[in-house]
């Protein structure tokens, strides 16, 4: 149980940081191409219970083996 909530808080903490650096690199940049990594990241967060797809939790699956699956797609 530890190991899935521990899957769980990655996730949070790799998706908080896709935005963060899209948003930081956009505002100190002045690129707004960069918001792209935002709008990208969330787009898969609206389509993920859908499609039961999150290319981070398909990471996280593969490193942390001894942890329940979290959406791998069944």
């Amino acid at each position: 149980m530890d190991k899935n909530i521990s899957k769980v808080r990655a996730h949070d903490a790799l998706v908080g940081l896709l935005y963060l650096s899209g948003v930081g690199l956009s505002y100190l940049t002045g690129n707004f191409n960069f918001l792209w990594i935002v709008i990208g990241v969330g787009f898969l967060q609206i389509i993920s219970p859908f499609t039961k797809f999150c290319p981070v939790y398909f990471i996280l699956n593969k490193l942390m083996p001894g942890s329940d699956p979290i959406q791998n797609g069944k």
